[in-house]
């Protein structure tokens, strides 16, 4: 009989193994499916903000776009970036660059968290902040999973610990950058200014930027571009090696 019902165990080994790879495939097909990548259409949405409602493609129009995603409100870090995109959203806006905040919490909750933002961050906040307190389009933007219910009560910051990335869309509503941070770093958006200028810039010349690069300085001729060509629109190059060719900044 023992060894009957030991054969019985095997016989069943390779069902029991298929099951598993069939699970795994739905989990790897849906987190290929949720994914969004750089160059991805950014999703579309509706949604409550401290401005009123948005159509956000409508809103976009034909900006550049910075949403940057917070996972509760009246959380500290979050009061100090907010502030500070409060003081840079001129340099944005001399960019053609509109920002717009999400925080997984009612827009009303926001109205009177703003109140603080602006008393720490000696700025007042004239940009609109997402309600998205059915965890909508932090689904959407893939930041919260989909079985993460669809309600902001009872969930503390860590639960909502994924919705702290920072999405550059362009004009033409594709992703360009994303960046994702822990919920005790503040982010840099002294640096986020500094990515949007390379890829406007990289957008209208055949450029790209070296590490560490600044408005100004110099920059790298990409690939694309031959040396008969790159004589002729980046007279006096420079040829570090033969696949970095770098020039003065165009204009």
């Amino acid at each position: 009989m023992a060894g009957s019902g030991t054969e019985t165990q095997y016989r069943y080994l390779p069902e029991i193994a298929i099951s598993i790879q069939k699970a795994l495939g739905k989990t790897q097909s849906r987190q290929i499916e949720m994914s969004l990548r750089i160059n991805d259409i950014a999703p579309d949405f509706t949604a409550e903000t401290t401005q009123g409602p948005i159509h956000f493609y409508d809103w976009i129009d034909n900006s550049w776009v910075v949403l940057f995603s917070h996972p509760k409100d009246f959380t500290p870090v979050c009061t100090t970036e907010l502030g500070a995109v409060a003081n840079l959203e001129a340099q944005f806006a001399q960019r053609g660059a509109k920002v717009i905040g999400l925080s997984v919490d009612p827009v009303a909750s926001q109205e009177k968290w703003s109140a603080d933002i602006e008393e720490v961050g000696g700025a007042k906040v004239n940009y609109p902040i997402i309600g998205d307190p059915e965890l909508k389009i932090a689904k959407l933007y893939d930041m919260l999973a989909a079985e993460d219910g669809d309600s902001c009560e009872g969930r503390t910051p860590a639960n909502n610990a994924p919705v702290r990335t920072v999405f550059v869309i362009g004009p033409d509503k594709r992703i360009k950058l994303t960046l994702s941070y822990p919920m005790t770093t503040g982010r840099n958006f002294d640096e986020i200014i500094r990515v949007l200028d390379s890829m406007q810039l990289t957008a209208k010349h055949k450029v790209a930027t070296p590490a560490n690069w600044k408005q100004g300085e110099d920059v790298i001729i990409t690939g694309a571009v031959t040396n008969e060509e790159a004589a002729k629109i980046f007279p006096g190059y420079k040829t570090v090696k033969p696949y970095l060719r770098t020039t003065a900044q165009p204009q």
